[in-house]
């Protein structure tokens, strides 16, 4: 619940324009990233996985993650053909998985999935990371900077993370094909 709730308040400062509203936008990002770690963490430990936390933890994810995509296409960092592949994606794969399971079948679930996660917050929490100092004016202190801006290499690094987003999609289909295909089979008797 802590990420869906930080997730307007990063926007919030995301688009501010205070000194300083970029990095906290980019330190609410962060705290919100790091409670779906320690989220996850609890759960295993005291082996409290519930049916709302499964529900809702990757509910929470999608909703601060795509909501940092669509603020940076917004913003014009990246395209909105981007952002429509990973809302896709993600709507793809949770309809299917809900629809699935309410028939009673269950998916295998890949830990190419969670390399996508790490990937995607690895690319916003960079982005932020740029915004932050490019707000403040430290491209002369951190030079760095000007070659991210001249090489687009944000876009670059998004453009690659959405082919990956894309091929993990891909992949769950593929991999649930067996089950995929009974409950069509199901569906048709």
């Amino acid at each position: 619940m802590l990420r869906i709730v930080l997730t307007p308040l990063f926007i919030i400062f995301l688009f501010s324009e205070f000194y300083n509203a970029k990095l906290f936008s980019l330190l609410i990002f962060i705290i919100a990233a790091i409670t779906d770690g320690y989220d996850g963490y609890l759960a295993r430990k005291y082996n409290q996985i519930t049916p709302e936390g499964k529900f809702l933890d990757p509910l929470a994810d999608k909703v601060l993650v795509l909501s940092a995509f669509i603020a940076f296409a917004y913003i014009g960092i990246i395209d909105f053909w981007m952002v429509s592949i990973i809302i896709f994606r993600d709507l793809f794969v949770t309809g299917l998985r809900i629809i699935m399971s309410n028939k009673g079948f269950s998916f295998i679930t890949t830990k190419i999935s969670k390399y996508k996660t790490a990937f995607q917050l690895t690319i916003i929490i960079m982005t932020l990371i740029f915004i932050s100092i490019d707000d403040m004016n430290m491209d002369s202190l951190v030079p760095i900077v000007s070659i991210i801006k001249e090489f687009n290499i944000i876009y670059f690094l998004t453009f690659i993370m959405t082919v990956f987003t894309a091929y993990t999609g891909i992949n769950y289909v593929y991999m649930n094909r067996i089950v995929i295909q009974k409950y069509i089979n199901e569906s048709n008797d």
